[in-house]
């Protein structure tokens, strides 16, 4: 075993040195660290084969500290101590940060590149488990829509769930979006993040900084976070710092999610956004209305044929597009429309807010500015313009950004839970196990439609739930596809300035 763990650390540090995690110079330092992480009492240089992935170097590693005791044989555990592992063999983010920099001078795409990839490398972003995402596309009267089943996020071990509960309490790092977190050794509750590296950008004069997420539901999926750990806030000063990055950054595109509960996104506490490289069906959708609007006769724009309510506006002038999307969400904050059941508040909660979408097109600019309203009901009390009960044993949870611009992410559990149902169709008694019979009314709506087979079950019910996910954002829409929505959505843009073209 000895010669074993000699000869994966050697391994380790020569793929750390042929990714650029590390330089030659560096080799003796990691070491150290490795021999200290491990309790080594002595080690040998030999020459290892190169060809493996990180994540097999790292799996015999940490089954190497478990059989010494080294760790524990829990999902989080074996993170922690991987994720330990590769902090000592990650260069310090003053060297990440330079190498962006002299990159950037010659491309903003070449930094990009460079610091994608070197995130991979470093296992920050776990492409073995991303790999593993179920993903297809759906037809619909929006243009093809992206689904994924998100497997890359580990389910919980029970040991470690228990653990927790009784493991020392921190704020630091105050939530999984502070800068801080760069470098962090992480804990039962919070992930390591000894490979995180944090490019600095400024956006509209605020200092923030550009990481990579490390779920990757797109290409790129990137997240600017700002400095300070204040909470999200969608204002005038939003389309400001969108239209920044993406003066920064040309080749991404940049938004981010409302600020109130049920249609924001799941971290409301630390001011965000998410972008990257990547089309989504949204960016793809056409204007159904074209709008003007007064005083911006620089800025075209429209309502967009999408299942929720959009409107886009373009122009090469940055302040005359940040200044008409801050009047329309200053008119949207107020707005309220009892006969298209749209409240501004009730008993003094605000209700209307935006999710904004900020890219560059042709050379200008542009903006979604998705309209949002969290209200709820007796009959819908998770919200009204929210996924309905009906859908649920799909898609339960909030609709934020991604999913607002046409990628589903739907929970890991309807991997089995499709596999399941496939087998019970198969065998005509479906939706009779524990982890289907949620679906049986869902099931029931196109049973008669098909013929199932042993090869086409599968796609049939990837494609119900692509068509029930394009319904799901139909309930999150304010203003729906209808003759009725159409008007009240005019009667908006009305209140703002705008009329059809």
């Amino acid at each position: 075993m000895e010669r074993k763990i000699n000869y994966l650390i050697n391994e380790l540090l020569d793929y750390a040195i042929e990714k650029g995690l590390i330089s030659e110079l560096d080799k003796a330092y990691s070491l150290a660290g490795l021999v200290d992480i491990f309790s080594l009492s002595s080690f040998m240089w030999e020459e290892s084969e190169s060809g493996r992935k990180i994540h097999e170097i790292l799996d015999d590693l940490t089954a190497y500290a478990i059989s010494e005791g080294l760790t524990e044989d829990t999902v989080t555990k074996r993170d922690l101590f991987d994720t330990k592992i590769m902090g000592a063999v990650t260069k310090m983010p003053s060297a990440v940060i330079e190498e962006f920099k002299r990159l950037y001078m010659s491309s903003p795409k070449e930094a990009t590149d460079y610091f994608y990839s070197f995130c991979i490398n470093a296992n920050y972003i776990r492409a073995d488990r991303i790999s593993r995402d179920v993903k297809w596309e759906t037809e619909s009267d929006y243009g093809n829509i992206d689904i994924t089943i998100n497997l890359s996020k580990p389910e919980k071990d029970p040991r470690d769930i228990a653990a927790a509960k009784n493991a020392p309490q921190s704020d630091f790092p105050k939530c999984a979006l502070c800068h801080e977190n760069e470098g962090f050794s992480g804990t039962l509750t919070k992930p390591a993040r000894q490979n995180l590296r944090q490019i600095p950008i400024n956006m509209a004069g605020e200092e923030w900084y550009l990481q990579y997420s490390p779920y990757v539901y797109y290409n790129e999926h990137c997240i600017a976070l700002s400095k300070n750990h204040t909470p999200m806030s969608i204002n005038e000063k939003t389309f400001d710092k969108l239209l920044s990055f993406v003066s920064l950054f040309p080749h991404y595109f940049i938004g981010s999610n409302a600020d109130l509960p049920i249609v924001g996104g799941s971290i409301l506490s630390h001011d965000h956004m998410q972008g990257g490289r990547y089309e989504f069906a949204m960016e793809r959708a056409e204007i159904d209305t074209p709008l003007i609007f007064e005083g911006y006769s620089d800025v075209t724009g429209g309502i967009v044929k999408w299942p929720m309510s959009v409107i886009r506006i373009c122009s090469e002038n940055k302040k005359s597009l940040s200044s008409l999307a801050s009047e329309i969400l200053s008119a949207w904050r107020i707005y309220s429309d009892e006969s298209a059941f749209v409240f501004a508040e009730t008993d003094g909660i605000p209700h209307n807010t935006i999710t904004p979408i900020a890219r560059t097109r042709g050379g200008k600019f542009e903006l979604d500015l998705v309209l949002r309203n969290n209200i709820t009901t007796d009959e819908h009390p998770l919200g009204v313009y929210h996924p309905h009960s009906e859908h649920h044993n799909i898609k339960k949870e909030n609709i934020g950004l991604i999913e607002v611009m046409g990628l589903a992410v739907l929970p890991s559990r309807l991997k089995r839970e499709l596999e399941i149902l496939k087998s019970e169709i198969l065998a005509g008694t479906p939706c009779v196990s524990e982890e289907t019979k949620k679906h049986l009314s869902w099931f029931s709506l196109f049973k008669d439609s098909y013929t199932f087979t042993e090869e086409n079950t599968m796609d049939i019910l990837k494609s119900e739930v692509g068509k029930t996910f394009v319904r799901v954002l139909v309930d999150a829409g304010v203003y729906k596809d209808t003759k009725d929505g159409k008007e009240a959505f005019i009667r908006f843009v009305n209140s703002v300035g705008g009329q059809i073209a």
